[in-house]
């Protein structure tokens, strides 16, 4: 269970913050818990989910230390395994929807080197990849961005910066 001020990731709202925890006034069912959660993205906005949820991830952020541990893998994580143009859409989603960070960072990188790839045929990134790509990022970067107290460029220079060095 979240406490009161932990910060989450919970499904395609991104990083929230665990504002509260009440049982009265959400559902006609008695004695059940709810988190309210305040997105830190959306000014004004406000999550009431079920303490059991199962049907959203909700997970803790990850910590300075495993942001690190992550990003100083990148080069040995894989790209995403696509066998063919068909199952391209289906594999972005459930990496997206996987709440992971290490999925993202597979998008991101395939996305990525997808992108110079078709560069270098004259051809632009497609607006699936482009769809999926932005939402890989924003995802990532807002949980980086969160967890280190470092503006969302500053994240994303950082990554981008990596993936480069390590695709060279």
């Amino acid at each position: 269970m979240f406490r009161v001020g932990d910060l989450v990731q919970y499904g395609n709202s991104g990083v929230c913050q665990v504002q509260e925890i009440v049982s009265e006034g959400i559902s006609s069912v008695k004695d059940k818990l709810f988190y309210l959660l305040i997105p830190l993205g959306s000014k004004g906005s406000k999550i009431y989910t079920p303490v059991d949820n199962e049907k959203v991830v909700m997970r803790k952020i990850m910590t300075p230390d495993e942001i690190d541990s992550l990003v100083s893998r990148i080069a040995d994580i894989p790209e995403l395994g696509i066998p063919d143009e068909r199952s391209r859409e289906q594999q972005y989603k459930q990496a997206i929807h996987s709440g992971s960070c290490e999925e993202w960072i597979k998008i991101i990188k395939t996305l990525y080197l997808r992108k110079k790839k078709r560069a270098a045929q004259g051809k632009k990134i497609t607006s699936t990849d482009e769809r999926y790509m932005k939402s890989a990022e924003d995802r990532l970067y807002g949980e980086f961005s969160a967890a280190l107290g470092k503006d969302r460029e500053d994240v994303k220079s950082y990554i981008s910066q990596r993936i480069e060095k390590e695709t060279v």
